[in-house]
């Protein structure tokens, strides 16, 4: 009897995985770029960040109003970070909530300066590097993969330190599926480098979505000791060693995702189906009540409400 139990668990763990990402609701964020004299910047750059969604990655420019507006955001926390050619960057956590639940806007007001670029902007065209990153934006942002890539890796020929870019190059190449192309895009990017820590972030990422868990494994341990990591970093080594079949180690990297965002519904709904593998139903309907709780309007709330039913029937 106990034996069909544990089959009948795991069966239902793996329909639960299958079925999930069908179910992300989204949301839309917007805002102004502004100097520091409150002046509107036109073709600022807003690049919205969470590498746990699907697409990791949105990015904007602004009008000549400085305003911008992003759609498409799954609900959770995504990092917000505004630049422009000739302004230190500025970034910030911002929660998103699905279409119905508006989200505050946002104002970003950027100081003058060349980001880690140590004057690399002397003798350029700032008002042409706009433009042209406004064209990559919008390329990437019409999922023109091929042309965003171009467009970013002719900036970086005309202005190689602006690393930054090797990002953007790296998640196209990810949308892509062209793994090992944005591997090594973002080994381009030394240690040392301003964009150093999230490149790490982003060589994890792109080895779990290709399905090597120990190379995945190594970078996201790796980044998970740096001083820029986050929920996601946490989050995503517990989807490592969950796949790796090492549901205790991966238990305790949602935990340390929880510890860092308990309003996330993510680490919860996952460490319910660690439990649900342990053959453990109370901890598991505690789990899935905490995601119903956190985010009662979410994917994973949803995919909660039917396993507790499944669970207290059972």
């Amino acid at each position: 009897m106990r034996e069909s139990l544990k089959l009948s668990v795991a069966a239902l763990v793996v329909v639960l995985l299958g079925a999930l990402p069908a179910m992300a609701q989204t949301g839309r964020i917007g805002g102004v770029v502004k100097d520091d004299k409150g002046e509107p910047l036109k073709g600022a750059s807003v690049v919205a960040e969470n590498p746990s969604a699907s697409p990791p990655s949105f990015t904007a420019t602004t009008d000549d109003r400085g305003r911008f507006s992003i759609i498409g955001l799954r609900a959770g926390n995504w990092k917000l970070t505004a630049s422009a050619p000739g302004f230190l960057p500025s970034e910030g956590n911002v929660p998103i909530r699905t279409i119905g639940q508006p989200n505050p806007p946002v104002e970003f007001t950027l100081a003058p300066g060349a980001a880690g670029a140590g004057g690399a902007l002397a003798g350029v065209n700032t008002k042409e590097l706009q433009a042209d990153l406004a064209a990559a934006d919008a390329m990437m942002n019409a999922n023109d993969f091929d042309g965003a890539i171009a467009a970013y890796q002719a900036m970086l020929v005309k202005v190689p330190a602006l690393t930054a870019l090797h990002l953007q190059v790296g998640r196209a190449q990810r949308m892509k599926k062209d793994y090992d192309g944005a591997l090594a895009t973002y080994a381009k990017i030394p240690d040392g480098d301003p964009n150093a820590e999230k490149a790490q972030i982003e060589i994890g990422m792109t080895n779990l979505e290709k399905g090597d868990f120990p190379a995945a494994d190594t970078a996201l341990t790796e980044a998970a000791q740096g001083l820029g990591a986050g929920r996601e970093v946490f989050y995503n080594l517990g989807e490592v060693k969950f796949a790796k079949g090492e549901t205790d180690e991966a238990m305790k990297w949602y935990q340390r995702a929880i510890d860092v965002d308990p309003t996330w519904a993510k680490p919860y709904f996952k460490l319910g189906l660690g439990k649900l593998q342990k053959a453990d139903m109370p901890g598991a309907i505690e789990m899935m009540e905490k995601v119903i709780a956190v985010e009662p309007t979410s994917a994973e709330a949803a995919q909660a409400k039917g396993l507790i039913d499944q669970l207290k029937k059972g």
